[in-house]
């Protein structure tokens, strides 16, 4: 996978052009982890930043779109595919400034590749 393709849904994910997804709950492949505060695509770097609440102490985590694995509407949920402990290893989302910021966003499509190189997501 290219570091463009990281910033896009796959094709087979059941998301839609368009679809708001705030709101949404996100799951890991080993659990719950939050849901979606918001989608953004700032450089054409689209991403969801994902409300983790109490899970990861109260703090959001910003997630490349090309990691979701699959849109459910009916459920309203989003999985992802990597673990919970693989977003709380990318890098931190500290400000909402940071969602414009290409070398922040950068930095975190790295982490998710080097989790597709490992093979440890099929993103």
């Amino acid at each position: 996978m290219t570091i463009d393709r990281i910033w896009s849904y796959p094709t087979d994910s059941g998301h839609t052009e368009g679809q708001d997804l705030t709101g949404y709950g996100v799951v890991a492949s080993d659990g719950t982890i939050g849901h979606v505060e918001r989608e953004d695509g700032h450089h054409g770097m689209w991403h969801l930043v994902v409300d983790t609440g109490v899970w990861l102490f109260g703090r959001s985590a910003v997630v490349p779109v090309g990691v979701v694995r699959a849109v459910e509407v009916e459920s309203r949920t989003v999985t992802l595919a990597c673990t919970g402990d693989e977003v709380k290893e990318a890098p931190r989302f500290r400000t909402d400034s940071e969602t414009m910021d290409p070398a922040y966003l950068t930095a975190v499509g790295d982490h998710y590749l080097q989790l597709i190189r490992r093979g440890s997501t099929t993103a």
